[in-house]
């Protein structure tokens, strides 16, 4: 028995989130299916964290354990690289994609192993609508203040409760988070800018991520100052957060496991 570890990048936007789900199309389906294509067996993978419905991953990390073998029963070679190449094989068309595979020890565990996790949301903040990027950003027709927005989110860096930045339906026994660092990069792009919240976590709430985003985004439209944004930390209480950013712009790009 070995057990592998693979990193999966996947565009979310066709499938209900990365967990299975009844008769909905979904990430970890997708790549057990493969996973039975390639050996005919019926393996459960392990994630380091799930996604929601239309979230992207450069950087998802799973975790399974196989016992490849001859049908009579003797070892079979099996190298990462093979791994990758013919589960890739089977994933086609989905745009699901495993860009390593390696093995790893038997107690490796994608998701308690996990010591840190960065995300990034992509807004396009121009007049003109998407083409290319389309389900892929958040599209913010007006203009934005960066400025208003970085110093915002410093209120957001070190462990605080998130009460106000979680979905009222998480599951978390905790809402305390410790955001390890809050960064906002821009690049300048034809018509406007592209603005990249990149935050790093060991781990984060049900939709904190799209929910710091889309208060953050009150912040730069003008209608919320950053006294606003520490009182809605504050409050402790959803209601007095912003609303909770499209999917279409949130990637998980890395897990660090050391």
């Amino acid at each position: 028995m070995t057990r592998w570890k693979l990193t999966i990048e996947y565009d979310g936007a066709p499938y209900a989130g990365f967990q299975i789900q009844p008769d909905q199309p979904t990430v970890q389906g997708i790549i057990e299916a493969a996973i039975k294509a390639f050996c005919q067996q019926d393996i459960q993978i392990f994630v380091a964290g799930r996604t929601d419905a239309g979230v992207h991953a450069k950087g998802q990390v799973v975790h399974f354990d196989l016992d490849y073998k001859y049908a009579d029963g003797s070892a079979r070679p099996l190298t990462a690289y093979d791994l990758a190449k013919a589960l890739n094989a089977h994933l086609l068309p989905q745009p699901v994609v495993v860009v390593h595979a390696e093995e790893v020890s038997d107690n490796f565990q994608a998701r308690f192993d996990a010591k840190n996790k960065l995300y990034t949301y992509r807004i396009i903040n121009r007049p003109y609508r998407l083409a290319l990027d389309e389900g892929r950003a958040w599209w913010r027709k007006g203009p934005l203040d960066i400025d208003a927005m970085r110093q915002a989110s410093k209120i957001f860096v070190g462990e605080h409760d998130f009460t106000t930045f979680r979905d009222t339906e998480c599951q978390a026994k905790s809402p305390v988070r410790t955001i390890n660092s809050f960064e906002i990069e821009t690049i300048d792009i034809f018509g406007g800018k592209e603005i990249l919240f990149h935050v790093q976590a060991m781990s984060f709430l049900h939709h904190q991520m799209r929910n710091m985003v889309g208060t953050l985004a009150l912040v730069g439209e003008g209608k919320w100052s950053v006294q606003d944004v520490q009182k809605a930390l504050d409050a402790k209480d959803r209601i007095a957060g912003g609303p909770t950013a499209p999917p279409d712009g949130l990637y998980l790009v890395r897990i660090d496991y050391e």
